[in-house]
Formats: C-alpha cells, sequence, structure tokens
C-alpha cells in the first residue's frame, strides 16, 4: 500500500502566485496525496481560487482562518487536520519540480530517515540554496544560520504533530522546528537535487527582515520572543 502524503500550504493575499504553486503539486508524479490549504484571513480573491480548486479536485481540502493569525499557527491547524504518513511544505509564492513528492518519499524510505529535505533555486536569479553551507554539518550550521529551505520540508507526520511549530514564534518557526528536530535526534536526510523554486522578491524573509533576525536569534538563545502584534 502506497504511502499517503499531505502536503500543507497557507494563503494571504496570493491571488497572484497561488495558482502556480497549487498546479506544481496537482502535476506531481506520484499522486496519493492530500492538500490541505489554509487561507489566513486574505482579503483579495485568493479564498475564491481556492474554492475553485477544491471543486475540481478532491484531494483539495480549504480551511479559512476568521482573521490573520500568521504562518505558524496556522500551518499547526493544517498539521493538526493531517491524514497523511508524511507532511510536505509548500508556500503559496513558490512552486514544485514535478518529481517532488516521488523524490523525497523513496528517500525516506530507502534510508529510514524521518526527515527529508533538498535544495532549491530562485525564481528571479536562478541561485541554487543552500550554498556552500549545505554541504557542511547541518548540526554545525544551524548555529550560525538556517541550514534548509523551509519549503523543502519532507517529514513523517507522527514526528510534526508531536513537535509542532513552537507558536512563540510568529517569524523564524522554521529555524525554531530545526533546533528541536535536531534536539531529539530526528533523522534528517539532505538530498542534492533541485525539487523546489522560490521567490525571493516580497516575500516575508524580505519584507520582516528585523523581526527574522531577532526570532532567529531567540531560537539560536533558547530564549523565548516577545509577543508579536502583526500590523494587518
Amino acid at each position: 500500500m502506497s504511502s499517503l502524503i499531505s502536503v500543507i500550504m497557507t494563503t494571504y493575499n496570493s491571488e497572484k502566485t497561488v495558482d502556480v504553486a497549487i498546479q506544481s503539486i496537482l502535476k506531481q508524479t506520484f499522486s496519493e496525496f492530500e492538500f490541505l490549504i489554509c487561507d489566513d484571513g486574505s482579503t483579495d480573491s485568493t479564498f475564491k481560487i481556492l474554492e475553485n480548486y477544491a471543486e475540481l479536485d478532491s484531494r483539495i481540502k480549504v480551511i479559512k482562518n476568521k482573521k490573520n493569525l500568521g504562518l505558524t499557527k496556522s500551518l499547526n491547524k493544517l498539521i493538526d487536520l493531517c491524514c497523511g504518513d508524511y507532511i510536505v511544505r509548500q508556500d503559496s509564492d513558490d512552486y514544485s519540480n514535478p518529481e517532488r513528492l516521488k523524490y523525497q518519499l523513496d528517500k525516506a524510505t530507502l534510508t529510514n530517515c524521518d526527515v527529508v529535505f533538498s535544495r532549491a533555486k530562485t525564481i528571479d536569479t536562478n541561485k541554487l540554496i543552500p550554498g556552500i553551507s549545505y554541504f557542511l554539518p547541518y548540526k554545525l550550521v544551524v548555529n550560525f544560520k538556517n541550514p534548509f529551505i523551509h519549503g523543502t520540508l519532507f517529514i513523517s507526520s507522527t514526528i510534526l504533530k508531536k513537535i509542532k511549530y513552537d507558536e512563540n514564534f510568529y517569524f523564524a518557526q522554521d529555524y525554531k522546528l530545526y533546533f528541536d528536530l535536531i534536539n531529539k535526534k530526528v533523522k534528517i536526510k539532505k538530498i542534492f537535487n533541485t525539487l523546489y523554486f522560490l521567490n525571493t522578491e516580497n516575500n516575508i524573509s524580505s519584507k520582516y527582515k528585523f523581526e527574522q533576525k531577532y526570532y532567529a536569534n531567540c531560537a539560536r538563545s533558547k530564549t523565548t520572543p516577545k509577543e508579536y502584534i502583526p500590523n494587518v
């Protein structure tokens, strides 16, 4: 029996990019998946686009937050709803290689690893990331910078449902998750194939550099960040 994969994605005013992101999952060569999408209080036509896709493909399940909760809480809501053996991240302004799900599932199965990451290319510059740091031990790199691309996360559902994202981290929630995974001695596999294409223009990391830096420092120093009140 094939493993069922749960793909999770959050959206917020993503009407210009969400079509490409969704299509990249629907066109996967591995088809045994459910696609859970949380609209985080969009004020544009994003939710209508999601509803249209859900009517066309029964694998898509859409929920909508009454107000903007942020990425961390929205992801945890989706994680609670997942039925798959593995959970896969997909961002609404990025897209995945058609072989992504199959390749990461095969690697997880063959290497008996709980987490699989890949490299990515930036959409605007075609730059391969992570760069040189990807060749170094991630247990070393994580002390200085984020060692992985969040959108490439492929993880055991059992593990992510236990650990989840730390809701004290409105930003850098992925970085905090990696510390938690490493501390729990979870088996992580890095693969060098490019399976993901990343938007780096006008995204969360570029728009909130100061906040990202602050939360990343909190993750490194093992301190709880101050509450962040989003201005939306």
